[in-house]
């Protein structure tokens, strides 16, 4: 069984990095591509409340973000976050990693996952 779920997009390039990374330190992991498996609401609720809101979770530098009709950038809801993402999945950031202990990452650099998994 896999000690580490990692969420993210199989063609992203932060994402394969993340895998690469992984293996070579031989953890093991599961990768879970979220345009084809959907994250639950209730999870990414949840992974808000624990990143500190949905600016956390949400990459609002991505082209995805900055497509958005000027409207759409400012829900005041998690039903209106949530509404967002299930219609934007590129919107969350990549990879969301979540750790033995259920807590949860997101984003990967060689040094952030060095300390994570020391």
């Amino acid at each position: 069984m896999s000690t580490v779920q990692l969420y993210g997009l199989k063609k992203c390039s932060t994402c394969i990095k993340a895998v690469k990374w992984l293996e070579q330190a031989g953890i093991g992991f599961e990768f879970i591509d979220y345009r084809d498996h959907p994250v639950a609401p209730g999870r990414l609720a949840e992974w808000s409340r624990e990143l500190g809101g949905w600016v956390k979770l949400v990459n609002r530098a991505s082209m995805t973000w900055r497509n958005l009709p000027d409207e759409r950038k400012n829900p005041d809801t998690d039903e209106q976050w949530l509404a967002l993402i299930a219609e934007y999945p590129a919107l969350v950031r990549r990879p969301v990693t979540v750790t033995a202990d259920g807590s949860v990452h997101v984003g990967f650099s060689e040094k952030k996952y060095g300390e994570l998994f020391a």
